[in-house]
């Protein structure tokens, strides 16, 4: 399957809202194709361990599986990707180190995505399209920035931020190539079913398998 295909649904974890093992075994069953483990200000033996189950999780779904920020725990326990941030390791870099991993950028503004793509990231995680909780000092992109950033890059979009089943329509209307998600499947009182649905509404837009 390619690229676009496999980051049409992309839960992340938020251990805030749920335990990340729960999480994603609930997503995967639901039909989630790709999966970011986001923990901030743990150990990184923890992350480590966590990061292997998760793992082994997704290879047994066919998942990608991405790390958030550290390229060293995504490295160990033989991740897909990692996803970098305007502050993180730059893209170049990471690429240089780990030649065959799927290298992801958080990008905030058409520039920041011009430049991530130039640096080489194989894919964007553009944001954020609606104001969300979830990030403190987050910088909303919106739906036109969000449209100017899918018109001007040749490497899939992935649409992160405040993204849940009401308002999803509207941010597929503009061809992005996928979907990130924290609260309105993370925080669902029932993950597989909240992923099933938005699934299904991805699904219409993009087309089935």
């Amino acid at each position: 399957m390619n690229l676009r295909k496999r980051l049409r649904l992309y839960v992340i974890t938020d251990r805030r809202l749920r335990d990340e093992i729960e999480t994603v075994n609930a997503a995967l069953e639901g039909g989630a194709t790709a999966i970011q483990m986001r923990i901030k200000n743990a150990p990184t033996g923890k992350m480590i361990r966590i990061g292997k189950e998760l793992r082994k999780i997704t290879k047994e779904y066919d998942a990608l599986f991405f790390v958030d920020d550290r390229l060293d725990v995504a490295l160990a326990v033989n991740a897909d990707g990692v996803q970098l941030g305007p502050d993180d390791m730059p893209a170049a870099i990471a690429r240089e180190l780990a030649p065959n991993l799927i290298i992801g950028a958080s990008v905030y503004s058409l520039e920041e995505a011009l430049k991530a793509e130039r640096d080489g990231a194989d894919y964007l995680g553009a944001g954020s399209v609606f104001p969300t909780k979830t990030k403190k000092d987050v910088r909303v992109l919106g739906l036109e920035g969000l449209r100017k950033v899918v018109e001007s890059v040749k490497i899939p979009v992935v649409a992160i931020g405040g993204i849940n089943h009401e308002n999803v329509r509207k941010v597929l209307e503009i061809g992005v190539d996928g979907i990130a998600v924290i609260s309105a499947i993370v925080g669902a009182p029932d993950v597989k079913k909240a992923t099933e649905e938005m699934r299904k509404i991805i699904d219409e837009y993009l087309g089935g398998e």
